[in-house]
This record gives C-alpha cells, structure tokens and sequence, in this order.
C-alpha cells in the first residue's frame, strides 16, 4: 500500500481529545482534488467523488481490528475496505482519505495517495490495504 500522510490538524484534535480510535467510528472516502495537509480539518473540506454505482457519500467504514499499545507504542490497526462498482464506473479517484465519522466535524486522519486517478469500471474492485502488521498509524 501507499505511505499514510496525516493531517497537520489531525495531530491538534487527538492531543484535544477529539478522537477515540479505539472505538469511534472511522471511514474512508475518495478525492481526486489534493488535499491540503496543513489545513483541512474535517471531511467537508474534502473534494469527495460523487456517491454513485456502489460509492456511498462519506465513504466506507474500515472496522478497528486492534488498537492497543505495548511497551509504549500505540498501533491503530483496521480491516481493509473494499470499494467495487456496480451499475456503472465509481472514479476517477487519487487519494483515500481517513477520517472520524463519531467526531464533531467528522475530523480528519490522514490519506493516501495513489499516485495518479484511478477509475474502476463496473464489476472491478480496489482493496484499501490497511496493513496488518503495522498498522494505519503508530505513536510512541
């Protein structure tokens, strides 16, 4: 998977409490407009694709499968997400932006980036790839 590039805003809202990653609920969406690391704060500042042929607005939930620390380490670690078109194409897309749907203002995490747009035609699917060993993130 792509590197995992936080949000400048995201480190203020965890150290204010504005996140639970344990169990708040966190999702992801797709944007083909760069996002501004320094000052997007929340999903409304995100150029979401339009919600059409198996893309819902406000993207797909990634289920927490562990969030824990050892040794004074934290690793959030999610279920993938599959995104798949149906009735027609879902795109083009770049980026996948994490985000906290339970916070106010459903704060934002961090993304990745694809590299270039990518579409998906009806009937493919993309994985997001949330890496199970290491984790979306880690804080020590």
């Amino acid at each position: 998977m792509v590197a995992f590039n936080k949000y400048h805003t995201f480190i203020e809202a965890q150290f204010e409490g504005a996140h639970n990653l344990g169990s708040d609920t966190l999702k992801v969406a797709l944007t083909n407009t760069a996002p501004t690391v320094a000052t997007d704060a929340g999903l409304s500042d995100i150029s979401e694709i339009s919600a059409a042929n198996g893309y819902t607005a406000g993207g797909t939930q990634a289920a927490t499968s562990s969030s824990a620390q050892t040794s004074g380490n934290y690793k959030l670690v999610l279920a993938d997400v599959v995104f798949t078109a149906s009735g027609g194409s879902i795109g083009p897309f770049r980026y996948a932006v994490l985000y906290n749907d339970t916070a106010s203002g459903d704060e934002v995490i961090g993304y990745w980036d694809y590299g270039s747009s990518v579409s998906l035609a009806d009937g493919e699917s993309l994985t997001w790839d949330a890496d199970p060993t290491n984790g979306v993130l880690q804080a020590a």
